[in-house]
């Protein structure tokens, strides 16, 4: 199992975070029986304002497990997790957040749930509100409700960067992935089933969020964009629908005109030719909405398909240890 952490301010609490994973670097069962250990833990430095690349040099120095990746700068978190998932080789990639508040020992859970449930991705889902403030909370949870209304994005009230990824689905991910995407939309492109295990998310302590105002409303709009392209598809049938309706209105008008009942000289040919080259209009931004939105899938990177191999003989087919028993 590859644990993947995007590094931005961890100056403070990276090393507190490495001592509670270190137990995880040897053999565990969870509670349902299946082994799991820690193999490497990547520390994704995306060059943030203070030392953490200092501690992350100390931290590799002292644990053979412990790997830095190294962007060129700053990237976001979005983008570092992903050079993560990139640079993991295990079967399972494990993502958390620097600060603290997500609890190493809950992985077991998360694993659990994964094999229960047969599912290639696992969302931490908390059982209390997270650290952040009542507005920011509240803020958070009626974003992911309108991206889920208005995208159709199936499970987006479950986003949470903590995450249990399949190996090859998250390194799939990160290879096809464009610019800018978000990542679990991306996951939400391949991964056949996608589910959610309970945790409890820790205090993060007196340490300052690196979201402001601005970068929180930038992090939703891009999870809009590219959540999809039902908006670019809204704009087209909006067209259809009102060139529809305006050669209605028009014939209307046209046939006023001939039985009379518009006395006003040139009102009438006015309002058609307003009616017609504005339905005109909207049905060729309709038009074009669809080859954005084509245009929109292939910049993003949403493949067709993946190819893995077959789940009985990778990590979801594995069976839980049984004790060996004691009777002859």
């Amino acid at each position: 199992m590859s644990v993947v952490i995007p590094v931005y301010q961890g100056e403070r609490t990276l090393t507190a975070l490495l001592a509670e994973i270190v137990p995880l670097t040897t053999q565990h069962l969870t509670a349902d029986g299946y082994p799991f250990v820690v193999s490497e833990v990547l520390l994704v430095n995306d060059n943030g304002p203070d030392a953490s690349d200092q501690v992350i040099r100390r931290l590799e120095s002292e644990y053979s497990n412990v790997r830095g990746v190294w962007l060129s700068r700053n990237f976001g978190q979005h983008a570092a997790t992903l050079a993560g998932m990139a640079s993991a080789g295990s079967d399972w990639i494990v993502t958390l957040d620097e600060d603290g508040q997500h609890d190493p020992s809950d992985i077991s859970g998360l694993l659990d749930t994964a094999m229960r449930e047969r599912a290639a991705v696992v969302y931490a889902k908390p059982t209390n509100s997270a650290p952040h403030g009542a507005l920011r909370n509240n803020a958070s949870r009626l974003a992911k409700r309108t991206l889920e209304r208005l995208t159709g994005t199936v499970g987006a009230t479950d986003y949470q960067s903590f995450r249990l990824v399949l190996g090859n689905v998250g390194r799939s991910v990160a290879a096809f992935a464009g610019s800018g995407v978000y990542l679990d939309v991306a996951l939400g492109w391949v991964a056949g089933r996608v589910v959610t295990s309970p945790v409890l998310l820790r205090d993060e302590g007196d340490r300052r969020s690196g979201y402001s105002g601005r970068r929180l409303f930038a992090h939703f709009a891009r999870m809009v964009l590219t959540s999809g392209t039902r908006g670019l598809r809204a704009v087209g049938l909006l067209g259809i629908i009102v060139a529809l309706l305006g050669v209605v209105f028009a014939i209307v008008v046209l046939i006023q005109r001939l039985v009379g009942d518009i006395a006003i000289e040139g009102w009438a040919s006015t309002v058609i030719l307003i009616l017609l080259s504005s339905g005109a209009i909207l049905f060729s931004l309709g038009v074009v909405a669809e080859y954005i939105g084509v245009s929109v899938n292939m910049a993003m990177g949403r493949p067709s398909y993946l190819i893995l191999s077959d789940p009985a003989d990778g990590p979801l087919g594995r069976a839980p240890y049984r004790a060996p028993s004691d009777a002859p």
